[in-house]
């Protein structure tokens, strides 16, 4: 055997292969390959948005619990002025209430020293009219001398 019939063998059994590879193997791999890369590239795509909407999800976030917070300090505040309200027209409510008790009793007392005064009255006019019978010595009719004790109470 010859030694170049050899390798001139080899070189076309070499090139077949090659054409082989290119025509039959190589196709399917670049193609896999092809899919991979746009597998990883749809990958990558797809965790940029996700990091964006997570930034997002977080901004929006952020923003209604500061609103909620807001909301909840007006709330807050609205409890507080009503709760002071309340407070104010129980102090004014209570207040009245006082001053209409102390009426009634300012009343009341005036009531009570208009029916002493008028026992006192009764109790005078009988005493008077007994100092009466005593200094002149004889019985005084009230019934009859009723107009002169009415006068004379009234005096008192």
């Amino acid at each position: 055997m010859n030694i170049n019939y050899t390798i001139i063998g080899q070189t076309i059994t070499f090139f077949i292969f090659v054409a082989f590879v290119f025509k039959y193997v190589w196709p399917p791999i670049m193609e896999a390959m092809k899919e991979r890369s746009e597998k990883i590239a749809n990958g990558l795509e797809a965790a940029d948005r996700a990091e964006r909407d997570l930034e997002l999800a977080q901004e929006e976030a952020g923003k209604k619990l500061r609103a909620a917070k807001q909301e909840a300090q007006t709330i807050i505040d609205s409890a507080n002025k009503r709760a002071n309200q309340i407070l104010d027209e129980a102090k004014e409510d209570a207040l009245a209430e006082g001053a209409r008790l102390k009426a009634a009793a300012a009343a009341e007392v005036e009531q009570e020293v208009n029916r002493a005064r008028e026992e006192l009255r009764a109790q005078v006019a009988t005493l008077v009219m007994q100092g009466a019978e005593a200094v002149l010595g004889s019985s005084i009719d009230a019934k009859a001398h009723n107009e002169l004790v009415n006068k004379l109470a009234g005096e008192l």
